[in-house]
């Protein structure tokens, strides 16, 4: 065994409680999933962690207690907004332990070998994990750029061409309904014909596909009218839409970012961009139209 100073024990005494942690995080998530390759794969993952553990134990020569708390955070996070969301943040917070690992090759020979596994886990394990909801990815894109994009031109426009904040949230409303069921026929029959013809990669119902796509586009409907059924001050109200849409984007683009593993500040900033856009757009053409028509409500 190699003699370790007090200070290296220390750290590795805090990598053991991370190894543990995981594993048990991932072994709850293995018997909460139905699929039987997704289990596999986490199985798979849970026992290289608990063998991690063991390794660093054999310098420490003591056991360390798990994290309750992050099982109980990182299980929940899995449950609710996905497995391979959870997992992949939970596997980004070992980013920085892996670096710390890279220190220890010198003085550890174990570490190179957790390094490696460690690598493979983020790489291609969690890579192999097969979630419905991440099918449907592009249908809720659809319906959210889509809200997002024609409902703050809408509301921007409506904002200044009616300054009444009912008659803009009723406008409003029939516009997003009538465009989210639209907009979810729409996706049922371009998914329909995507299986139909096979040019999609991933296989997708075209019911479900148009469930997605038509209540990401209702739920966004109702956060941006919200504010016109709450405050009286019309320009308030377009202030509070804005920053909802761009809270929206900034959410969902996280969320993308992390469970597909794409960059979260081109997407955000392309989004919110072209939403802001529109919206100042329609702004100028709703007040071009009330100067020119003598419109007045």
């Amino acid at each position: 065994m190699v003699e370790i100073s007090s200070e290296l024990r220390d750290q590795l005494l805090c990598y053991q409680r991370n190894e543990i942690t995981e594993h048990l995080i991932y072994a709850r998530l293995a018997k909460a999933i139905l699929s039987a390759e997704n289990r596999r794969i986490l199985e798979r993952i849970s026992q290289d962690e608990l063998r991690h553990y063991h390794l660093w134990k054999k310098h420490t020569g003591q056991d360390v207690p798990p994290d309750r708390w992050g099982i109980f955070k990182y299980y929940w996070i899995s449950r609710l907004f996905g497995f391979t969301f959870g997992v992949r943040l939970m596997e980004g917070g070992e980013q920085n332990a892996q670096r710390n690992y890279a220190l220890l090759r010198d003085v550890l020979p174990e570490a190179e070998q957790i390094i490696r596994e460690e690598q493979e886990h983020e790489q291609m394990l969690i890579g192999l994990l097969d979630e419905d909801l991440l099918r449907y990815v592009g249908s809720i894109v659809l319906g959210l750029n889509d809200a997002l994009v024609e409902l703050t031109g809408a509301l921007a426009g409506l904002t200044l061409a009616l300054q009444d904040t009912k008659l803009i949230a009723l406008t409003g409303s029939i516009t997003g309904i009538a465009a989210s069921l639209s907009m979810g026929a729409s996706e049922y029959l371009s998914t329909k014909t995507e299986v139909a013809s096979g040019d999609g990669e991933i296989v997708k119902n075209p019911l479900r596909a148009s469930l997605y796509t038509g209540v990401a586009y209702i739920l966004t409907v109702v956060l941006l009218i919200l504010p016109y059924l709450v405050w009286q001050n019309f320009y308030l109200c377009l202030g509070f839409t804005l920053v909802t849409a761009v809270m929206i984007i900034a959410v969902f683009n996280y969320y993308i970012s992390v469970a597909k593993g794409v960059s979260f500040r081109s997407r955000f900033l392309e989004m919110a961009g072209l939403s802001l856009a529109v919206a100042a757009l329609s702004f100028l053409v709703g007040f071009l139209l009330r100067t020119v028509w003598g419109i007045e409500v």
